[in-house]
Order: structure tokens, then C-alpha cells, then sequence
């Protein structure tokens, strides 16, 4: 069974670890693409989701190689300052969805969202 890896600061690890998860800490995106590049290529990864902090710095090669390669699915995980806007965060889900299944659905929120 592949495992759920979450590539994140040590500010937010300690939720994800209560949750469940497997968690990498990274003090920065330089550290976290560094272990990014390393569990990429982790024959039990499934699926990395990355801080999106961590995940905007990743190098074109990197990226790269991230859509090339069949698993770990590898996406970025929002965290709380950047997903504040409801239209914003419907989107970005939106995409992630897309990104998921091939798909584009509508969200809807409720009035006022």
C-alpha cells in the first residue's frame, strides 16, 4: 500500500501528524525541494502533498519530472493565509479537481460566498 506523505513546515506538522499522516518537515523551500526530489523517486510514495509555499518554489526540472512520472501524485497543499477568499478557494479547488480526474466541476457556495 502506498503511502500519504505531507511535505510541510514544522509550524503545521503536528496536524497532519494528528490526522495520520506520514510528515516531512522543511524549515524552507530550499530544504523542502531537496526531500521533495527524494521522495519522488520513494517506491512507496503515493501521494505528496506539499505545503504551497514549498511547492510555488519547485524548479522547473523538478516540476518537470513531477508531470512526467506516473505516481507519487504530487500537489500542493493549501494552507490557511492563502485560501481565505471564498471565490479564490473554489477555484483553486476547482483545479485541483480538474488536475485530479480530468474534469471541470462547479462549485458552489453558499450565498454571500
Amino acid at each position: 500500500m502506498y503511502k500519504a506523505i505531507v511535505v510541510t513546515d514544522p509550524e503545521t506538522a503536528d496536524g497532519f501528524r494528528l490526522a495520520g499522516v506520514s510528515v516531512v518537515e522543511a524549515e524552507n523551500p530550499d530544504e523542502a525541494l531537496e526531500k521533495i526530489k527524494l521522495l519522488i523517486d520513494d517506491p512507496n510514495a503515493g501521494i505528496l502533498a506539499v505545503n504551497e509555499h514549498f511547492y510555488n518554489n519547485i524548479d522547473e526540472k523538478t516540476q518537470e519530472k513531477i508531470d512526467s512520472i506516473y505516481r507519487p501524485i504530487v500537489i500542493p497543499l493549501p494552507i490557511k493565509e492563502s485560501v481565505e477568499m471564498a471565490g479564490e478557494r473554489r477555484a483553486y479547488l476547482a483545479r485541483l479537481i480538474h488536475r485530479a480526474i480530468g474534469f471541470d466541476i462547479t462549485l458552489r457556495g453558499r450565498e454571500g460566498e
